[in-house]
């Protein structure tokens, strides 16, 4: 059995969703791809599949092999171009996932920076607001806001981001700015679905947690959506701070009830758990990390 050869065919089997369209892209028989993975499985002595008639699922066990078996082919890679002399500068392809709004706001910009001064990686930037498995969907960096659960994966800080509520000035003209949660009762609300929930929004931590009732004029499921609405004077949004930072600033929102915030969720670069990471990656958290820990801190709204 060819180790490094079956390692890859186990990763294009996940990438494809199913042995069927994994052997299509190969050019592999059906039953030739099948039988590799089965050989592999016998070898460890350990399930790496679960095969259904809808896709493929990696086990537990086939998800950690899986991280390894990415992190050995990179190295392998990495070290043939070396011993052959290419390695001048990093290359190669990248793929990052980030949610929609920081990905645009800021994870583009520096990706744009870090493609004129590496012109020999490409990236692929997955745009989204769920959390993709690393593994299964390829992704070398995922840019993850929020509290991390312990994992193999590595994790690099680049800063922290609020959970504000906020309106238009003339919405709080004319309807007054709740002083206490309690307060929201009385108001008009705009729930961003993936933030909080269209009855109930939650302050403070701890034992000063609460979770208080409140009126859901306008639901809706992306963040954009909510700030333009909350601009418009349709009511009060909860949203990050990084999300509604340029309306902040130029004054089309305010801030309120800020003294009951919950504690501000940290900002990640998150990878696969590696001894050596590739060179291009390295080279992308070098000029990333930095740059976009700028930006945060600088679309960071006055405490």
């Amino acid at each position: 059995m060819d180790r490094l050869e079956t390692m890859a065919l186990l990763l294009k089997a996940v990438e494809a969703g199913s042995l069927s369209a994994a052997g299509r892209s190969l050019g592999l028989p059906l039953a030739t791809l099948s039988r590799k993975i089965s050989d592999l499985e016998a070898h460890l002595g350990a399930r790496l599949l679960i095969r259904s008639a809808r896709r493929l699922e990696l086990t537990d066990a086939g998800r950690s092999y899986a991280l390894a078996c990415k992190r050995i082919l990179e190295e392998v890679d990495d070290a043939e171009r070396a011993a052959g002399g290419e390695y001048r500068a990093p290359k190669g392809e990248l793929t990052i996932t980030a949610p929609i709004v920081f990905g645009r706001l800021h994870g583009a910009p520096v990706i744009a920076e870090f493609l004129k001064a590496y012109p020999e990686i490409d990236v692929r930037l997955l745009l989204g607001d769920r959390i993709v498995s690393l593994v299964e969907d390829r992704v070398d960096l995922a840019i993850r806001i929020g509290d991390l659960p312990d994992s193999s994966l590595v994790a690099r800080r680049i800063g922290a981001v609020r959970r504000v509520i906020c309106a238009s000035p003339a919405y709080f003209a004319a309807r007054g700015a709740p002083l206490r949660p309690e307060d929201l009762s009385a108001h008009d609300c705009i729930s961003f679905e993936a933030m909080t929930s269209s009855t109930q929004w939650r302050f403070g931590a701890g034992k000063a947690r609460q979770s208080v009732p409140v009126h859901s004029r306008f639901v809706v499921n992306t963040a954009e959506a909510a700030i333009e609405a909350a601009i418009a004077g349709v009511g009060l949004t909860c949203v990050l701070s990084y999300q509604a930072a340029r309306a902040l600033a130029d004054g089309s929102l305010a801030l309120a009830l800020e003294d009951f915030e919950p504690p501000p969720s940290p900002v990640n670069l998150v990878h696969a758990g590696e001894h050596v990471a590739p060179l291009k990656l390295r080279a992308f958290l070098d000029f990333a990390a930095p740059r976009l820990r700028d930006r945060l801190a600088l679309a960071a709204p006055p405490a």
